[in-house]
């Protein structure tokens, strides 16, 4: 095997493309700070234990584990932020009172989510602990759209979401909602893929733990997707109860409050059931294979790193995947100076110095043309021992 050959689903950024990733992350942090984000870098690499602690549990099969040869124990490269993160304000910071974070780094996955997607997708996003109110999830919503457009996506379609409904439905039989339970998984299963003789099946070997007027509304459920005529026609259609109309008045609110024209509902979108606690949300955009963001809330997220708090947030799943939608990339070609390497003229350094000060890029003794992101048009000439700036003919 040739030694320069990379594991499969494992890329480099060339030139282009990692200006492009850069450029986009910084504008999405400075975005999240001007909502009032504080930045924070989790390590890539931390004991297992604590990746997969609670709900993070679902990463067990994306984490790549190994062992720690300081220590012998075993660790693993994170395929997710968010849990870090819960972690770092649950144990570290240890605040009261509302704290909004956000990340920008790479993660590593064991698996590819698709055959063409990276194993190492670079994940930014947004996270508010200590707020339980609806106005939380609202601004999650909010700056998730803005992300979005960010990413110079100026067509954006939302689609929201609810696992409160799913647990309304499944109130009598809650207890046997656990990975592997005969029946449960199935039920999630069938309403994911909106097939109707497999949530036949499935509510079948639940038996007598589902009720009849459950297994109906589970059946209703698969009809319960499109606009926001949706949400009305659960509320006719489903059976009624305190936290399906709770969860039900939270979707109307939120799709009253969502900053684009293009909202949909889709209540057997069960994407992190188990991880979500409330209002989930997916924004999508042209020239993406899936979602280019998910959110949601994730009460007592921090419970087993020992404080359970409110949260609410969202992740842009692979930011290298938003910047190759791009054709364009961020733009043309910056423009750079040509100057001679060094020597013993002083007022040639200076003027370099002044240069770069200024925020112009200067190449000590390039060609013409360096490559796609940064083309040498002008440069150093001294001139009757003055050096100036002096254009470059370009087409000779």
């Amino acid at each position: 095997m040739d030694p320069w050959l990379l594991p499969e689903n494992i890329a480099d950024a060339l030139p282009d493309e990692a200006r492009t990733v850069e450029h986009l992350r910084r504008a999405l942090l400075d975005c999240y700070r001007s909502y009032g984000y504080e930045l924070v870098m989790p390590p890539l690499l931390e004991h297992i234990e604590s990746l997969l602690t609670g709900s993070g549990g679902d990463l067990d099969l994306a984490t790549i584990k190994t062992v720690d040869q300081l220590s012998g124990r075993t660790v693993g490269l994170r395929a997710d932020t968010t849990p870090q993160v819960a972690r770092i304000d649950s144990h570290i910071l240890n605040r009261d009172g509302v704290v909004r974070l956000c990340y920008a780094g790479p993660t590593l996955r064991a698996r590819p989510p698709h055959p063409m997607a990276s194993r190492e997708p670079v994940q930014v996003g947004a996270e508010i602990y200590g707020e339980a109110r609806l106005d939380a999830d609202i601004e999650a919503l909010e700056l998730a759209v803005a992300s979005a457009r960010t990413l110079g996506f100026s067509s954006v379609q939302i689609d929201l979401g609810h696992t409160g409904v799913v647990r309304a439905l499944l109130d009598g039989v809650l207890d046997a909602i656990r990975p592997g339970e005969e029946g449960v998984e199935d039920v999630l299963c069938a309403l994911g893929a909106k097939d109707g003789i497999a949530l036949a099946g499935a509510c079948r070997r639940l038996g007598s733990r589902l009720a009849p007027d459950a297994e109906r509304g589970l059946h209703v459920l698969l009809e319960c997707h499109g606009g926001r005529e949706t949400i009305s026609h659960a509320r006719r259609a489903l059976p009624d109860s305190v936290p399906l109309r709770a969860a039900l008045d939270d979707l109307d609110r939120l799709a009253d409050a969502c900053p684009t024209d293009r909202v949909g509902i889709d209540l057997t979108d069960l994407h992190g059931f188990r991880y979500h606690t409330g209002a989930t949300f997916a924004a999508y955009a042209p020239g993406l294979n899936g979602p280019v963001l998910r959110g949601g809330r994730y009460d007592d997220i921090g419970r087993a790193f020992g404080r359970a708090r409110p949260a609410t947030g969202f992740s842009i799943l692979d930011l290298r995947e938003a910047a190759q939608s791009m054709a364009a990339g961020t733009g043309s070609a910056e423009r750079a100076i040509r100057a001679p390497w060094r020597g013993t003229d002083t007022r040639l350094e200076e003027m370099v110095r002044s240069l770069r000060a200024r925020g112009e890029i200067v190449v000590r003794g390039a060609g013409a043309q360096l490559g796609a992101t940064i083309v040498v048009d002008r440069e150093l000439v001294c001139k009757n021992g003055i050096w100036e700036i002096a254009e470059i003919d370009l087409g000779t």
